[in-house]
């Protein structure tokens, strides 16, 4: 892979894009510990005290200032114009909808019926997958179930990392390190959109960071996680063959491997113990591994070295011939079983018996 591609896009200007953007986005972030919705303690939060949340709304403002700009002056890192405005209208309406959860509370259902028209709204522009290039059986068609398989995904992204939010630092620096991995693998393959786009969501989280851990002055709140797992799961849609390059889908998974396993893990874990899985809990690893003693701040670390892990993977795996993509793919795989396994010891020497009480 060679960094050519990247010199050709001026990478000091878009980082200093990135520098900007981060600086109005904490200033949005210091604004909202003042007048944000408290995010008051209780049985199953990490926090003790009340704490402003909705800090995420400086990451929506930094990106959507970033995207409008890259959407008048960026031509060469356009999508063509009907994807790049089902991305723009997207991105408003999960803004939208995130808030108004933080604002409201709103039952899961109706969460998940208002982030569905979101979803949608991508999905009506076109952006949606039509193939996949899986390792072992090449670009393999999709045809209609290219449909609800895009609905899903960007559903279920958006949710785990609602879902991990659970911890000062955790959601907004796996988010972090994912978009600088995916900036650096798009723009050194000559997906510039991507690139672009990555860079705007990470200064719009970088931003936020420093008022959120070591000490969480303020969290990011459903409108930060939800927003981040969207715009992440729709950068993994059109890095599919919506720019003349097409990165491989597989990549945003492969940067949030820590956050889908954890997520999917406990869902299972839930359903075969017959949990009511709608009901709010403490039971993901990351949670379950906190309550067993393991410092806060550590737990997050070990998720950014999860989300670092994977970008290394995601080189490999773009870099790999294809017989060993599948491999390379397995390796975050490997690693989450093992953390697993490490938690499940370290609850049971705790005396955690029930994970989800």
């Amino acid at each position: 892979m060679s960094l050519t591609t990247l010199s050709a896009l001026s990478l000091p200007r878009h980082l200093a894009l990135m520098g900007g953007l981060a600086i109005f986005s904490g200033m949005i972030v210091r604004v909202m510990i003042s007048i944000g919705v408290p995010d008051h303690p209780d049985a199953r939060k990490a926090h003790a005290q009340t704490t402003p949340k909705s800090g995420g709304v400086g990451i929506v403002f930094a990106f959507l200032l970033g995207v409008l700009l890259l959407y008048r002056y960026g031509q060469v890192s356009r999508l063509a114009e009907g994807y790049f405005i089902g991305v723009i209208a997207a991105s408003v309406l999960i803004a939208l909808v995130s808030m108004a959860d933080d604002l409201l509370n709103m039952p899961f259902t109706v969460k998940l019926g208002t982030q569905l028209l979101a979803a949608i709204a991508a999905v009506a522009s076109g952006l949606y997958l039509h193939d996949l290039a899986l390792p072992g059986f090449g670009l393999t068609p999709l045809g209609w179930l290219g449909l609800p398989l895009t609905l899903g995904f960007l559903l279920y992204v958006t949710n785990a990392m609602n879902f991990i939010d659970g911890l000062n630092g955790l959601a907004g620096g796996v988010t972090l390190i994912a978009c600088l991995f995916l900036a650096g693998i798009a723009g050194a393959l000559g997906g510039f959109f991507i690139y672009t786009a990555s860079l705007l969501l990470a200064g719009g989280v970088l931003g936020f960071l420093p008022f959120n851990f070591p000490k969480g002055r303020i969290f990011m709140g459903d409108v930060g996680s939800q927003f981040c797992g969207f715009m992440l799961a729709l950068f993994g849609v059109a890095a599919a063959r919506f720019e003349q390059v097409q990165l491989s889908f597989l990549l945003v998974p492969l940067l949030l491997s820590g956050v889908l396993y954890d997520v999917t893990f406990t869902l299972i874990r839930r359903t075969l113990a017959r949990e009511n899985i709608a009901r709010a809990h403490h039971g993901h690893l990351y949670q379950v591994v906190r309550r067993a003693g393991m410092d806060a701040r550590l737990v997050a670390v070990i998720h950014w070295l999860f989300a670092l892990l994977g970008g290394v993977t995601a080189i490999g795996f773009v870099a790999a011939n294809s017989a060993s993509k599948l491999w390379i793919g397995l390796l975050p795989l490997v690693v989450q079983v093992v953390w697993t396994f490490y938690v499940a010891g370290r609850a049971r020497r705790a005396g955690i018996g029930s994970w989800s009480s």
